[in-house]
């Protein structure tokens, strides 16, 4: 237990439980992506997955991992802001300074949350439409979600938060595995542009949803 309250701790804690969400982002996007499909074929994927009896404990972990994940970074943050009160004179440059995600992550970070929430209170407990196929009465999600993407509003909003879980994403990913020390200086550069390419995917693959929706399918 004091181990996990020490600075190192709350960093690799911060580094697991970051990159288990990374791997459910992705799975996220790549489900979501059914609904290219059609309707029926999205339908029956939330359908599989909410019917699972696995789906809470599942639920369970996500919950308890992401705030695991923000409770830690809170801490860190403000142990960081206290060890040193006053802002450096002069920002460093160069090698030394700091990725713009880095200095932003606390941003990201605390909007991703407020979506988080406000995403669930949309969708998985939004309206409750229901469909029938080959006999199985489901929730239509695939309504629920055309409706929602129908507001210019939300569409923006969703962009522009997704955007923010990308650069999150992208750093991330790269400071995780450092602070875990699973990588190699020799693979530090590999590892950095992957670390990008992963954000970019991830918050490209939900951005093209709702542009969809929007532009396409809801018309």
């Amino acid at each position: 237990m004091k181990y996990l309250m020490s600075t190192i701790g709350r960093k690799q804690l911060m580094a697991v439980t970051g990159l288990l969400w990374s791997g459910f982002v992705l799975s996220h996007m790549a489900g979501n992506f059914l609904m290219f499909v059609g309707a029926e074929a999205y339908n029956k994927y939330s359908y599989f997955l909410v019917s699972n009896p696995l789906i809470y404990l599942a639920e369970a972990a996500l919950v308890l991992t992401i705030l695991v994940h923000a409770v830690s970074g809170i801490r860190l943050a403000i142990q960081n802001r206290n060890a040193r009160p006053q802002k450096y004179s002069m920002t460093p440059s160069g090698d030394k300074a700091p990725r713009f995600q880095s200095r932003w992550m606390a941003f990201h970070g605390s909007l991703i949350l407020v979506f988080l929430v406000y995403h669930l209170i949309t969708f998985k407990f939004g309206t409750y439409y229901s469909v029938t196929y080959d006999g199985v009465e489901m929730r239509d999600i695939h309504r629920l979600l055309i409706e929602v993407f129908q507001s210019p509003a939300y569409v923006v909003g969703y962009i522009f938060c997704v955007i923010a879980v990308g650069f999150h994403l992208s750093h991330g990913f790269y400071s995780s595995f450092a602070t875990l020390g699973l990588y190699h200086p020799r693979y530090s550069a590999m590892l950095n542009k992957f670390g990008y390419f992963y954000g970019f995917i991830v918050a490209g693959g939900f951005i093209s949803q709702p542009l969809y929706v929007f532009f396409v399918a809801g018309k």
